[in-house]
């Protein structure tokens, strides 16, 4: 793998875990992009769905998915969250991948109640959240204090208006709220990257050895409640 990849390894571990509960699966991919996660996905056999805004995103997800010979099993349709409604009909699902959206529409609540309709009863939601802890340390470190000490003090997905841009922050027991308000039971939360944003890019590229050591480091930590704080980002698994 390449070292981006190595970084991603906790998160695709969680993601076979839970594909090997449905055998044959139909997976929605919000906001799947190029494909990252998706053609992988059709490897596996299973028939994914990717809706995504960028035309652009959504063309080299088929380029992609021809020179792996997964075309047959990918859809890709351009849209967002809010069009799921009219996109995906209710209850055709038994996987969604929603990762890195939740942060950037304007009801989170909503967003999560539309993705409860389109599953099957007893589907699945892997949702990977930006994580707000975190936020206030990397802006501190980068000397924005006015900004981490606005984060800080938001409420749930809170985002400093001085950087809107950057989307809403969560911390894992925000998270757990909404989702048991919008109808599901959180099973499993993950720390993601949690030394990656923070190791100099030039340790873990260049030296041998270094990526995969910090991929087993982040591997090691991800379960452990205690370093959930310090990742940049969460990942909830929830059934429907």
């Amino acid at each position: 793998m390449a070292g981006t990849d190595r970084r991603a390894t906790v998160l695709w571990a969680a993601l076979e875990d839970i594909l090997d509960q449905f055998p044959g699966a139909t997976v929605l991919d919000i906001g799947g992009g190029t494909g990252g996660f998706a053609v992988r996905i059709a490897e596996r056999g299973h028939q994914v769905r990717v809706i995504d805004p960028s035309p652009d995103a959504l063309a080299a997800l088929g380029r992609r998915a021809e020179e792996r010979s997964v075309a047959d099993r990918i859809t890709a349709e351009q849209g967002d969250l809010s069009d799921l409604a009219t996109l995906v009909p209710d209850g055709s699902v038994d996987v969604v991948l929603c990762h890195g959206v939740l942060e950037m529409v304007p009801d989170p609540s909503a967003a999560l109640t539309a993705i409860a309709e389109v599953l099957r009863p007893g589907g699945v939601l892997s949702l990977l959240v930006a994580q707000r802890h975190a936020a206030v340390v990397a802006r501190a470190m980068a000397g924005h204090f006015q900004q981490a000490r606005e984060l800080l003090e938001g409420g749930p997905g809170a985002v400093p208006a001085s950087a809107r841009s950057a989307g809403r922050r969560f911390t894992s027991a925000e998270l757990e709220e909404l989702l048991q308000a919008t109808g599901f039971t959180t099973t499993s939360r993950q720390a993601i990257r949690v030394f990656s944003d923070l190791v100099p890019g030039a340790l873990h590229d260049n030296e041998p050895g270094a990526a995969d050591a910090l991929a087993e480091l982040e591997r090691a930590v991800a379960t452990v409640p205690e370093f959930l704080p310090l990742a940049s980002q969460v990942h909830l698994v929830a059934h429907r």
